[in-house]
């Protein structure tokens, strides 16, 4: 039996990237998998739904995708010491330790232990090659023993569980979309002065800005936001948008921007090349996993002149618009059907 890790993406009110990622992945693996949760009570797994504790044979599966440590978990290095059943994971990235200057205080804290429990889980799948090699450099540089077994897995396009849309023959009216939690790493204050010198050079074009605020570092970039569109009309913010709009937006745009600093995998990359959308996003070798086969212009990250002459032509060149789209149309694309069957292969 495979037992799914729930915990904090249950209950959870907002859609973070890994909110998205365990949903799409219980969708997929529907029955064959049970969600269960962790009662710090206790120091004891529980059904969902149940209040007796689940009592797990050798052969059984506990997967989880969440993130942990002893504190948020008590009692947890013992049920890993206790080993049960068997255990996996999927990781998404290292960056608290990369960047701790740009990370939530908490994960920062958090990330060196749960990179080390990782270290005794039977396998473990990294969402691209990037972060693969980043938890396998930790664990080198930390000299302990490790037992799991470590693969990347590809996570899904698919974000909107519609067939995949093909590019309009014409471009679409000139509307850039961004996608993600408002905060430096996603770097929207970046963007924003990229917007700004596009409208003050004469390009016109609307600008859609999609996320919740981190409540730690996120507040300033709401309130340019706030400041921002009394004097650029053109620029529109959703804090929070319905599974069904955000496609709508997509649909809309001629292109998406990704400034991002630091990521695991890029999903809203892959997200607006399922759309049909070409992407302008930052060149980072994990972001380079995805846009080397096509569809996305790069830009180095934080680059002004760089970013504006790339979201210029994406905006206004209609030649290079419709190579680009095409590129986006052609290429093959995961789902998370596949990225499903990955894990039940790996879960026998």
């Amino acid at each position: 039996m495979i037992y799914f890790d729930v915990t904090k993406s249950g209950p959870a009110r907002h859609q973070s990237g890994l909110m998205r990622v365990n949903d799409r992945l219980r969708e997929e693996l529907g029955p064959r998998a049970t969600p269960v949760r962790w009662d710090s009570r206790r120091g004891a797994w529980r059904a969902v739904g149940a209040r007796e504790r689940v009592t797990f044979s050798a052969n059984d599966w506990l997967f989880t995708a969440e993130l942990f440590c002893e504190r948020e978990r008590p009692g947890f290095w013992r049920f890993l010491h206790a080993r049960p059943c068997r255990l996996a994971a999927m990781f998404g990235d290292a960056i608290p330790l990369r960047h701790p200057q740009i990370t939530w205080p908490q994960s920062v804290a958090r990330h060196p232990e749960y990179l080390k429990m990782l270290a005794a889980f039977d396998r473990v799948w990294a969402i691209s090659e990037a972060s693969r090699s980043d938890l396998v450099s930790f664990w080198r540089w930390q000299g302990g023993a490790v037992r799991a077994a470590v693969d990347t897995i590809v996570l899904g396009a698919d974000f909107d569980r519609q067939p995949r849309s093909v590019p309009p023959p014409d471009p679409p009216a000139a509307q850039l979309l961004c996608v993600g939690i408002l905060e430096p790493r996603k770097n929207q204050w970046f963007l924003l002065d990229v917007c700004e010198a596009l409208w003050a050079a004469g390009v016109e074009y609307e600008l859609h800005l999609v996320g919740r605020v981190n409540p730690h570092f996120g507040r300033p970039i709401s309130a340019r936001l706030t400041a921002m569109r009394k004097t650029h009309p053109r620029a529109h913010y959703h804090e929070a948008l319905s599974d069904a709009l955000l496609p709508q937006l997509y649909a809309a745009a001629r292109v998406t921007a990704f400034p991002t600093l630091a990521e695991g995998c890029g999903l809203p990359v892959l997200e607006s090349l399922w759309k049909g959308r070409p992407c302008v996003c930052s060149d980072l070798p994990v972001l380079r996993e995805i846009t080397d086969l096509g569809g996305c212009l790069v830009a180095a990250p934080n680059d002004r002149e760089a970013w504006i002459s790339a979201l210029r032509t994406a905006l206004t060149d209609d030649g290079e618009w419709r190579r680009l789209a095409a590129a986006a149309g052609a290429r093959p694309l995961p789902v998370w059907a596949d990225t499903a069957r990955v894990l039940l292969a790996g879960l026998i």
